[in-house]
């Protein structure tokens, strides 16, 4: 399917902390706090932590702004000019950069995940944010993480396992990625007040970049997630389970040696294996790779793709709650 070659607003999605927007609009966290506390602008939401998100509309107000002040006027003439300027309903003008390219023309998810891999690789946390918050201006969430990130994830690891990259590159990436998606995962819409989905790497997988994505994805679902993350020891899940009311405990496997590791489950969760409750699922690359392996591991393989995984997990959690239909 081709992609579409109109621009889209900047979403009013709170998603990009104080760090990044700074690194975005070339304005110090400092002086984006002082205009916060003296101006009451720009607008962010607090996470729980109390920590500023702001959303890419905020984002393109401010550069609105700041364009403003390069031209010398004052900051609270420009901001004032701003307010006038949306009351009076003419709306704010389409940035030309990180959100829009030139002319209007879209690239492809392809060329972004592209574009981000190579600044990834060139260690420039600037641009790689630049891409993103470009990506997510033109494509939903989910295209983002399914088309951009998860490929990157993909082939920087490949470039590592070739030699290609060392490992401070692959965990400079790796982070940069992974903080994104924890920001994404704890700023989704609100969830619907049914049992968690947990989620949790098997013991000694240290990979989590396929988990937190799902994790993500779920949330824009609506679905409530407990995300535990790397190398979760099982015997330590029994009492957890006791705990929280889960739905369905999920758990990734990157190789062989942690897919065994995972087909112990039963025996430290008898319980679980006997009431099948919570639910089981599973997933990961070596399930791709050697399709064999999931006769190893109780419970529910997920599909063979993020895609399939999300789609078998939404479907499930459906039949779960017939009410939310």
């Amino acid at each position: 399917m081709g992609q579409s070659s109109h621009r889209f607003a900047p979403s009013d999605e709170p998603i990009f902390n104080i760090g990044a927007v700074s690194r975005m609009t070339d304005i110090s966290e400092t002086t984006l706090r002082v205009w916060e506390r003296r101006y009451d602008f720009p607008k962010s939401t607090r996470t729980a932590g109390r920590h500023r998100l702001y959303s890419q509309q905020e984002i393109a107000r401010i550069q609105w702004v700041k364009a403003r002040m390069d031209d010398g006027i004052q900051i609270s003439q420009a901001i004032r000019a701003l307010e006038q300027q949306e009351h009076d309903g003419h709306g704010l003008p389409l940035p030309s950069e990180p959100f829009a390219p030139p002319e209007g023309i879209v690239d492809s998810l392809g060329i972004l995940q592209q574009r981000l891999v190579d600044a990834l690789v060139a260690h420039d946390a600037d641009l790689a944010d630049r891409v993103l918050a470009e990506a997510f201006a033109h494509f939903p969430l989910e295209n983002l993480i399914l088309d951009v990130i998860g490929p990157t994830f993909y082939d920087i690891g490949e470039a590592w396992s070739a030699g290609r990259v060392d490992v401070a590159t692959e965990h400079f990436a790796s982070n940069l990625l992974r903080h994104h998606l924890l920001t994404w995962m704890r700023s989704g819409p609100p969830a619907y007040p049914v049992s968690p989905v947990v989620l949790a790497c098997a013991p000694g997988e240290l990979h989590e970049g396929s988990l937190l994505m799902l994790a993500v994805l779920l949330r824009r679902l609506r679905w409530p997630v407990i995300y535990l993350g790397q190398t979760m020891p099982l015997s330590e899940l029994a009492h957890f389970i006791h705990e929280v009311d889960v739905a369905v405990l999920v758990f990734v496997a990157m190789t062989e040696e942690t897919a065994h590791a995972l087909a112990e489950w039963p025996s430290w969760l008898p319980e679980v294996a006997g009431t099948k409750r919570p639910v089981v699922g599973y997933g990961g690359r070596i399930f791709v790779v050697q399709p064999e392996m999931a006769a190893f591991v109780s419970g529910t393989l997920l599909g063979q793709t993020l895609r399939e995984g999300v789609e078998t997990l939404n479907r499930m959690l459906h039949e779960m709650n017939p009410v939310l239909r």
